[in-house]
């Protein structure tokens, strides 16, 4: 049976773009690097609280007392004499602000200078056009006995015209300590519930791989922790111990080798530098609403059903015109048949291909794809994306 696709009762046009990521058996061979990272990469964040001065005539005014209590601190530690209270009422070219450096995730070193931003905490009109001063920034619990971490100041940029209060100092912080993310802990500094997973040695040293959350599934966990144990020599371990563990979907635990321990790069180097057969991916349909893409991963099957939406109209030859003989009959349907005879294997990419070509409009096909899975017939897992 061959399809003649087109639409009747209105004008259709494409009104987005579907993106087909057709998932093959096992074909992929990433690194090990590729899909995942070692737990203690991470960004953190630097806060303080300081003023803007040099505003023209946009800030807090002397009516606003924390950003005043704040000017007259300062005037008491540099000023001589310090200046009264009332004496700062018409102070409007000052306001109190907070600030806020982000520290890259794989850490910095004293004398390192990263951006910070600035945002207005008081009545200020805008910041443009003013400079920070001199502010000390904290790690993100105070009680952490290290203390000031970097300095702040500098003058402000505005980002978005549109948005005065909130502002930028490109390279602003300088950081005073070294900040080093710990990757590698002893079997007894894992979390307990890591812990209690047989293999898992007290006085050994581990890191421990975190899957990239796209590619969380227990089979690609099983497979990183089967390519560690089986493509890596333990040496003279004696212990029958593995060497990694795959602890839930997202985490694989691995333990360093004993001839390793003391200089661990090379490992670590290796380890990240794997290829990894991947298994089959999870059949899986990510839909992003404010771009009307569509990405189809895995096997996306459908089970029978009949799918009319809108007036569309599918004309069908029946027989196809072969052999010579035969007589063709036009047939129209204003619905679409997928897997009619029920032998199941019906795909959503085929599905997709249809509406594409009866230029059915993204958000349609958005909504056809959302209700062939409430209903249960769509058996993929489905990501709506706002």
């Amino acid at each position: 049976m061959r399809w003649e696709c087109k639409t009747t009762g209105r004008s259709l046009r494409m009104a987005g773009v579907a993106v087909l990521l057709l998932g093959a058996p096992v074909t992929a061979t990433p690194k090990i690097g590729d899909i995942t990272y070692l737990q203690g990469a991470r960004t953190n964040k630097l806060t303080g609280m300081g003023l803007v001065v040099g505003l023209p005539g946009t800030g807090d005014g002397g009516r606003y007392a924390p950003t005043i209590r704040s000017l007259a601190a300062l005037h008491r530690t540099f000023a001589s004499p310090a200046l009264s209270l009332d004496e700062m009422r018409s102070a409007n070219n000052v306001a109190i602000v907070q600030v806020e450096a982000t520290l890259p995730r794989d850490g910095v070193r004293e004398g390192e200078r990263v951006d910070v931003v600035v945002s207005s905490l008081g009545p200020a009109k805008s910041l443009r056009g003013g400079r920070l001063l001199l502010t000390p920034l904290v790690g993100p619990h105070p009680e952490d006995p290290r203390g000031v971490m970097a300095l702040a100041s500098g003058p402000l940029h505005l980002e978005d015209p549109e948005v005065e209060t909130v502002a930028r100092v490109p390279g602003g912080a300088t950081l005073e300590q070294n900040w080093i993310h710990n990757y590698i802990v002893t079997g007894r500094a894992l979390p307990p519930a890591v812990q209690t997973h047989a293999g898992i040695l007290p006085d050994a040293f581990y890191v421990t791989l975190v899957i990239h959350e796209p590619h969380a599934q227990w089979a690609i966990a099983y497979q990183i922790a089967n390519t560690v144990n089986s493509e890596f020599d333990l040496g003279t371990d004696s212990d029958d111990a593995p060497l990694a563990i795959a602890i839930d979907p997202r985490t694989v635990v691995v333990r360093i080798p004993p001839m390793d321990i003391a200089n661990p790069a090379s490992f670590l180097y290796r380890l990240e530098s794997a290829y990894l057969l991947m298994p089959a991916t999870e059949a899986r349909v990510t839909i992003h609403r404010p771009t009307e893409t569509i990405i189809i991963s895995g096997d996306v099957q459908i089970a029978p059903a009949v799918i009319s939406h809108k007036g569309l109209t599918i004309t069908t030859m029946v027989p196809e015109p072969a052999p010579a003989d035969a007589s063709p009959q036009l047939v129209t349907r204003e619905w679409v048949p997928v897997d009619s005879n029920r032998t199941g294997g019906a795909r959503l990419e085929d599905l997709v291909e249809t509406l594409n070509q009866l230029r059915v409009p993204a958000a349609d096909r958005i909504t056809i794809i959302r209700k062939l899975y409430e209903t249960g017939r769509l058996h993929a897992t489905l990501i709506v994306e706002d």
